[in-house]
């Protein structure tokens, strides 16, 4: 999914940021804004570590470690929700791709299927604002994989596996680099706004 996109009436987006930037508020946001739907991994999987499936046991090691679950379960898990019956014509993305691989493999199936993104936003926060905001979601969560020796490893494994997709995406044209700092309503605002310069409007 990383060409640009055929014209379509439904955008087609990605939100690509670390952990903590806001990207499950802006997915929600936007997939209200233009009537699509919004995909969160993170939730999908959770989900399934939930009703324990067969890919949820075997996400849920890697989850509570703060590591990324392998590529092929995320692959499976995600291209089946876009492209089951009936298939998604429009959708905001959130958390998937998170390596090279995955995007290089997700790019070849949404050629095929003609669902490859109209944009790539990705929310610009800075490291002590992120492990800030994630701190006070597990205090008011209770989440178990926000405390300070998890979110340490999950920005370090952000910033080896999924920064390089900027690169990756900018090569072709369709990155949005948006500040992610403020208030969610700045921030949605400047989105929408970097969005319909692009010529994706509602």
């Amino acid at each position: 999914m990383t060409q640009m996109a055929s014209t379509s009436a439904l955008p087609r987006l990605l939100l690509l940021a670390p952990p903590g930037a806001g990207k499950g508020t802006q997915g929600r946001r936007l997939a209200e804004l233009f009537g699509v739907t919004h995909i969160a991994t993170g939730d999908l999987l959770r989900e399934h570590v939930a009703t324990a499936t067969p890919v949820g046991r075997e996400a849920k090691s890697y989850m509570d470690a703060g590591e990324l679950v392998p590529d092929p379960l995320v692959l499976t898990l995600v291209l089946d929700r876009i492209g089951g019956e009936p298939p998604l014509d429009g959708f905001v993305l959130d958390g998937f791709p998170r390596t090279v691989a995955q995007a290089e493999a997700a790019m070849r199936w949404a050629v095929d299927s003609d669902r490859t993104f109209h944009a790539v936003v990705s929310l610009e926060v800075p490291t002590p604002e992120l492990i800030r905001r994630l701190l006070e979601r597990g205090r008011a969560s209770g989440r178990a994989d926000d405390n300070e020796v998890t979110i340490a490893e999950r920005l370090r494994v952000y910033e080896v596996k999924t920064a390089p997709l900027l690169a990756f995406y900018a090569r072709r044209g369709l990155l949005l680099e948006i500040d992610g700092s403020g208030d969610p309503d700045l921030v949605f605002s400047r989105i929408s706004e970097a969005l319909t310069r692009l010529g994706v409007s509602s």
